[in-house]
């Protein structure tokens, strides 16, 4: 009996070096609830190494990092090689049958599946993530900002090819608190529909749970520049406040307001009709899609008439999702809002949501003029497509996430920020 118990005990431990003997005695050993410090030297598992990467590990990422003039020139070379590029590609299907076996994807993945700490599990955070191609960069970056405690709504553009479809409603799958949108839209940018994806997120997120404490909403191609202890801590400094862009409306872009629009085969289009002023005559402010704003501010949205009223004369705008968050922002009323004076104006590099790079506020290091060093990756309508060569001024930054990243361009710039925001949170535990 006693050597039967010892040949199964051998058999436990072979079994745990296969699947990782950290993260099965963690599981063993882990209470159902709470926080224990002690687990901090069971952590090695989760650490991101070279044998965890791809092509991309040919790089030194603590050199590029540091912005070494070597390093960045031989990035530079990889990302514009087409063989490198296409080494670096997963398909779709590769995450449909990964996730038929959801254990072994998450522990291969190296998700984190319990919270790092005490004070991230008593502020959980809610994301709406609008996609509609890439599921590459989807699931890199919903790795990189998973964790148990928060929950995570994703809308799939119903205009999306079948396998993106199938491959992010597969790794979805695989999470209690990651799920689908209940009703997808068929997005059209610049018009309505972009909105209204949010806008059910929302919904489903505030419906979902009552614990969450911030709203965060992104798109397949940002990516967190911060970890999320870090963001944690931004959003507990807010005080119930919100962070958005949200300024005077440009004289140039009154006609997005003042003339009504419609969605012809799947383009916004002018209709020559002028619109009534907003309801309430509340004012438009300008700003952009993307919003860290309080759980107060979501009920607002989905409750308040005033707000309600604004949402259905903003539906035949152009690019509403450019003025409604912004405006919403100077209602009185609205939780974690400021009154509508100039003095309250918040530009997008003051306000903490996200990072973009566009193209005419770029400029030489030197320069007076620039809002932001120029683009060391690429250009896509105007916004820069993230290079190696721009993340140690982005890490600089104060804002959470950055956009925009793709790693069919400059794998190797998703590839160090990942590793690095790995290797920070897990360092905070210390």
């Amino acid at each position: 009996m006693m050597l039967l118990k010892r040949g199964r005990l051998l058999l436990l431990l072979k079994l745990t070096v296969v699947l990782g003997s950290v993260w099965m005695f963690s599981l063993l050993i882990r209470p159902k609830t709470g926080w224990d410090p002690t687990y901090i030297f069971r952590y090695g598992w989760l650490e991101y190494t070279d044998a965890d990467g791809g092509p991309e590990k040919v790089c030194n990422c603590s050199a590029i990092l540091q912005g070494e003039r070597e390093a960045l020139l031989q990035a530079k070379l990889l990302t514009i090689t087409k063989a490198f590029r296409k080494s670096v590609h997963i398909p779709d299907e590769y995450y449909i049958n990964a996730t038929q076996d959801c254990r072994i994807f998450k522990l291969s993945r190296k998700y984190l599946l319990f919270p790092l700490s005490q004070e991230e599990e008593d502020f959980p955070l809610a994301y709406s993530m609008v996609v509609h191609h890439k599921v590459q960069n989807f699931e890199r970056l919903l790795r990189a900002i998973y964790a148990p405690q928060n929950i995570y709504c994703i809308h799939v553009d119903k205009k999306a090819a079948a396998s993106v479809l199938s491959a992010i409603k597969a790794i979805t799958s695989c999470f209690p608190n990651v799920f689908m949108v209940s009703k997808a839209v068929s997005v059209v940018y610049s018009a309505w529909p972009r909105v209204q994806a949010d806008l059910n997120c929302m919904a489903d997120l505030y419906n979902a749970s009552t614990k969450w404490k911030y709203f965060i909403n992104l798109c397949g191609q940002d990516f967190p520049l911060k970890t999320n202890l870090e963001i944690v801590r931004a959003l507990r400094s807010l005080k119930g406040g919100n962070s958005l862009e949200s300024e005077k409306l440009p004289g140039e872009k009154r006609w997005r307001v003042t003339v009504a629009h419609e969605i012809v085969d799947g383009k916004i289009q002018l209709t020559g009709k002028v619109k009534q002023p907003p309801p309430f005559n509340l004012p438009i402010l300008s700003g952009n899609a993307y919003i860290v704003v309080n759980r107060g501010y979501i009920h607002s949205v989905l409750k308040d008439n005033r707000i309600l009223a604004l949402i259905e004369w903003a539906k035949d705008t152009y690019s509403p999702d450019e003025f409604l968050w912004a405006t919403i922002q100077r209602i009185p009323g609205v939780p974690g809002s400021t009154r509508p004076s100039p003095k309250y104006d918040i530009t997008d590099i003051n306000a903490i949501a996200r990072m973009v790079k566009w193209q005419w506020h770029e400029g030489s290091q030197g320069s007076l003029e620039a809002a932001y060093p120029e683009c060391q990756g690429s250009h896509v309508r105007a916004i820069c497509v993230y290079g190696a060569g721009d993340l140690q001024w982005m890490l600089e930054q104060h804002h959470l996430f950055a956009n925009k990243f793709d790693t069919d361009t400059d794998p190797i710039a998703v590839y160090c920020l990942e590793r690095y925001l790995r290797e920070k949170a897990l360092a905070e535990l210390h």
